[in-house]
This record gives structure tokens, sequence and C-alpha cells, in this order.
């Protein structure tokens, strides 16, 4: 904590890395993409990020009395007593698995009807893609995962295995357990107070709360069930994102609303003696 001339400072950064073949049991989620319940007899492969790995969490608030003192008491009432205060939130993305399409040929299912469930990565192609791709990306929402940069096991267009079904083409993808990252979370809320000392040490206050001060959206995890690159029509709506996801705190509460408004602006009154 840092204090000079009526200003307070304070800030935290954490740094942490979970890993886990699965998180919470697979009944509550943190990413809801992100929980697999792992393969009998192969738990290795789900050994990886667990869902709530935030890496990096910054958070800091700053609060500013501002220095103002006159002869005057109606100088005072109105330039004095003024307060100003931020709350900041920040932390990486969530991370996420991409999965393959269900195998769905000749009304079969491969392991308990959902088939293969991670995708495989094509050698040589960027991961992320921030830009739209014709044919796959949904008008009004954007881009985040390169579609070309994964392959469904199963081929969308025929539910059976890519290249045909056989031992050699129906294989689990090579894709791992949360191994890619959703965007990261930006949050801010204002305060902007007013004090007028009454008699008998009476004080009215009023408050302006601004919350998500910035209006900054924060956008959820993409659509993560690849299709076959080269072909637009199994690839729909792949690697988008559709919706924002709520902040921890809001004007409403958590669930209720408010978390995922844009920006928000209350009011407050009180009476302190």
């Amino acid at each position: 904590m840092k204090q000079v001339a009526g200003l307070t400072v304070q800030g935290n950064y954490t740094y942490s890395h979970c890993l886990d073949e699965i998180s919470n049991g697979g009944l509550l989620p943190f990413s809801t993409l992100g929980i697999i319940s792992p393969l009998p007899g192969d738990l290795r492969r789900e050994y990886g990020n667990c869902d709530y790995d935030i890496r990096h969490n910054l958070s800091g608030f700053a609060v500013y009395e501002v220095p103002f003192h006159a002869t005057s008491r109606l100088l005072n009432q109105t330039f004095g007593g003024w307060q100003l205060s931020q709350t900041v939130f920040l932390h990486s993305g969530v991370p996420f698995s991409v999965l393959s399409a269900p195998y769905t040929a000749n009304n079969q299912g491969i392991f308990q009807g959902s088939g293969p469930q991670y995708s495989n990565l094509v050698p040589g192609v960027p991961l992320y893609r921030k830009t739209a791709v014709s044919g796959v990306t949904v008008t009004g929402t954007k881009q985040w995962l390169n579609p070309d940069a994964f392959a469904s096991v199963v081929d969308p267009s025929t539910g059976a295995c890519a290249g045909g079904d056989s031992p050699t083409n129906c294989q689990f993808g090579n894709s791992g357990r949360n191994q890619f990252r959703g965007p990261h979370f930006t949050y801010s809320q204002l305060y902007v107070t007013k004090k007028i000392a009454l008699p008998h040490r009476v004080v009215f206050r009023f408050d302006t709360q601004f919350f998500n001060v910035f209006n900054h959206p924060n956008l959820a995890l993409p659509s993560n069930q690849a299709g076959t690159p080269g072909k637009p029509a199994t690839q729909t709506g792949f690697g988008s994102i559709s919706s924002t996801i709520s902040p921890p705190t809001g004007l409403l509460g958590v669930g209720l609303g408010g978390n995922s408004s844009p920006r928000s602006i209350a009011f407050q009154a009180r009476i302190e003696f």
C-alpha cells in the first residue's frame, strides 16, 4: 500500500498454476466447456490445466481524497469533501478443450454415444485467429480460434470417422484437455463521493457508483466443436464467441442480471453520525 498527498493505492498480483485429471468431480463446472469425464483406464489423457486454472490475477484499488481547504464555509461545502475511489480486476483467460463431433453413423455411438472427444491439431497452423473466416464466422460473433488448426476425428457431414471407419481413423484426437485459453477478463468500478458536514457532528454522504465504468465487454468461451478443414459447412460457428460473461461483483449481485450488463450507474445517500 502506498499513501501520497491524499492518494492511497494498493495492488495485488497472483501467479498460479493448477493441474488435475478432472475438476470438482465434473459436477460443478467453472468453465462449462472444460469438464470431460476421464476415460476408463486412460486417466493420463485427462491430465492438464484445471478448469479454474487462472494463471495471472491482478487486482487493485485507489482512493483519492481531493485536498481543498478555504476560510469560506461556502467554498468548503462546495469544493471540499470530495473523494474518488476505483477498483480494478484483471485476470488471464479460462482454459478450455476443443472437441470432435460426436459419432452418429448408422445410429451407433462410440464411448457412451459421444464418440472420440478431443480433436486433432493440424501441424504448422496457428491456433488462434481474431479475424472473421468466410463461411465459418457467424454474423454478430467474434472469431477466436483458427478453424483450420483443428480437425474433428469424426466428419460432421457423415457422422463417421473422417476418412472412413477403421481402427486407423477412429482414434482419439491428439489435442489435450484444457489446452487452449479464452479471452482475458477486465472489470472496474468507480465511486465518486461527496461529504457535507452538518451540525452536531452529522455528515451527509452522497455516492455515485459506476459499475463496469469503462463499459468493457468480457467475452465468454468460444464454440468448441471442431469441423473438417477445407469444408466450411462443417465448421460453421466453430471457434467463435457469441456471448459475454459476468464479473465477480456487480450492481445486482452475482447471477441476478446486473453483472453482465453494460455500464451501470447507481446513486446512494446516507446520514452518518
